[in-house]
């Protein structure tokens, strides 16, 4: 298959998707790590068949060149491994003539590349993995890339120790490998078979099944103007798999599918992607929904990926709401901001307002539905006039709304309900939030002219617990802390007043210490200080503090969240 042919991924295909448990002494259902475990099963079993590789599906693009339609993903890693191999096996000794014939069958001959992948990710792949003429992992700009990198790191760790009876042996069950392959002439052909297609690894994903049935639609019915829409369709999922690239570590691609469908059809009942799109697809002709389609599509990801890549200092309110996380309610409400050109200024408002919700809803967790409260606000959200703006105002009112009504349909997201939930237990990765917006708060206080501190400039944030969850030495009143009796641990060691914000290595440095100890190390933040200060008179760290503190803590809160 690869001996004296080309083998590249087309631009529209996704990139190299496949992940790696970087350790090879753990077990795992990590793509990179099944493949390597599937191979040393068949070195270890008594089988006296050809390893199988699995179908292939290619367009063929010329007598010697084919574009891989399906099975692309096993065949990167198959070269990433390859690759690895070769390096080792000339650092055991010189390569044969057969194994040097071998590397330029499967590899590279001279400056042939037997095999390429997407074109942004393609002189990485040549420079680290197959020339391995690359060493720094620096200025990796897509998800992908660093995959390949983790693939071939992972292969060169496990490999590292063989001796050259392995070496050569797993060569030898690569190299005599079977696989059925099936090209095809005709790119939509090639690509509507991949609705049928079952292969190892990564389950396709909603966004790769509707693009093949875009595919195949257009296929059908096209006309005249098959090729020309075929060529549309690719360029749009071209730049959709490179904003994904980018992007992937911060929406998931099925999820983006969904926010695109509330946008297209303007509601946020919108759900259930693949059943919608056949549903249009079932229309007598679909042709122009996809067109249309596909470019609010690829205009959801371009959206998404600019307001994922804000990282301008002075855009606070956007990395706050970045930060914040589970933030699939507001995302239909940025992608149709970013459509309307509104500007940046207006984009941070709408963020703030947003930020506000997602924490309620999240903190709070009732079982009243949000988007029946939205929906309306949200479908008025939209360009009556051309070049005139919406505006946001009805949906920063809506949540003024919400914050402040005690209208039973509306209030379930109140003041009131947010310091109920606020007085117990806080999921930790909540509370480091809170605890980050707290410290800008008290880094704000009567000063001015100050940039506010980004989250991510704490290294590594952690969650201290100032009264340790088990007391030191099992003398806590010794240590500087109160009896841990029943109504300590219940209500006071996990609550906001006994979370402090610190670095990682800060919090494994002190340990479980007693409080004196502890404290004498918090001066790096605001609220680090705010303990010194506290417990100055006493030197303890007491259930009356803990509780002022929480007060303080929450009062923040429920007055700007």
């Amino acid at each position: 298959m690869l001996s004296s042919n080309t083998i590249v991924v087309p631009s529209y295909q996704r990139a190299y998707s496949w992940e790696t448990e970087a350790k090879p002494d753990v077990t795992t259902s990590k793509q990179v790590n099944v493949f390597l475990s599937d191979l040393e099963d068949y070195n270890k079993s008594s089988a006296t068949t050809p390893y199988y590789f699995g179908h292939f599906l290619f367009e063929q693009k010329g007598e010697t060149e084919f574009g891989v339609i399906d099975g692309q993903q096993r065949l990167t890693t198959l070269v990433i491994f390859l690759s690895a191999l070769f390096a080792r096996l000339k650092q055991v000794r010189a390569w044969t003539e057969f194994e040097e014939t071998c590397f330029e069958d499967l590899i590279k001959r001279r400056s042939a590349y037997r095999f390429e992948t997407v074109d942004y990710d393609r002189q990485l792949f040549k420079d680290y993995v197959v020339n391995q003429s690359r060493t720094d992992k620096y200025g990796l700009k897509t998800t992908s890339a660093k995959r390949i990198v983790a693939a071939f790191d992972f292969f060169t760790a496990c490999l590292a120790n063989k001796e050259e009876a392995y070496l050569v042996k797993m060569l030898e069950i690569v190299s005599t490998a079977t696989c059925t392959t099936h090209p095809v002439e005709d790119e939509s052909e090639a690509i509507q078979m991949f609705i049928f297609q079952n292969n190892r690894g990564k389950k396709p994903s909603n966004l790769e099944i509707i693009k093949a049935q875009f595919m195949f639609a257009v296929h059908l019915q096209g006309g005249e103007a098959k090729n020309d829409l075929i060529d549309v369709i690719k360029d749009r999922f071209e730049n959709i798999y490179q904003s994904i690239s980018t992007i992937e570590n911060k929406v998931k691609e099925d999820d983006v599918l969904v926010y695109t469908l509330q946008v297209y059809f303007n509601s946020l009942w919108e759900g259930g992607a693949l059943d919608k799109i056949n549903k249009q697809l079932s229309d007598s002709n679909p042709i122009p929904f996809i067109e249309e389609f596909t470019e609010s599509l690829a205009t959801s990801f371009r959206h998404l990926t600019t307001f994922f890549s804000v990282d301008e200092p002075r855009y606070l309110a956007i990395h706050s709401l970045v930060t914040l996380g589970g933030i699939s309610l507001a995302l239909p409400f940025i992608i149709k901001a970013y459509s309307f050109n509104l500007p940046i200024g207006q984009i941070e408002e709408l963020c703030a307002a947003l930020e506000v919700l997602v924490f309620r809803s999240r903190i709070i967790g009732t079982r009243a539905d949000l988007t029946s409260r939205l929906n309306d606000v949200y479908a008025g959200f939209i360009q009556k006039e051309p070049n005139v703006m919406p505006s946001i105002q009805p949906i920063i009112k809506r949540v003024n709304l919400l914050k402040t009504t005690t209208d039973w349909w509306y209030a379930y997201w109140n003041k009131t309900e947010l310091d109920k939930a606020l007085q117990g237990k806080v999921p930790h990765s909540i509370a480091r939030f809170l605890l980050w917006k707290y410290e800008n708060y008290l880094q704000g206080q009567g000063k001015s002219g100050y940039a506010l501190m980004r989250f991510d400039a704490i290294s590594e944030p952690h969650l201290e617990h100032i009264a340790p969850q088990t007391p030191t030495k099992g003398e806590p009143v010794a240590a500087g802390y109160p009896e841990y009796d029943d109504d300590f641990k219940n209500q006071f060691i996990d609550c906001l007043g006994n979370y402090l914000l610190l670095s990682a290595s800060h919090n494994c440095s002190i340990g479980n210490q007693p409080f004196l100890k502890k404290r004498a190390t918090y001066n790096h933040l605001a609220q680090q200080r705010e303990i010194q200060d506290l417990s100055l008179d006493s030197g303890v760290w007491s259930k009356e503090l803990i509780g002022k503190r929480k007060t303080d803590i929450i009062t923040f809160i429920t007055e700007s969240l």
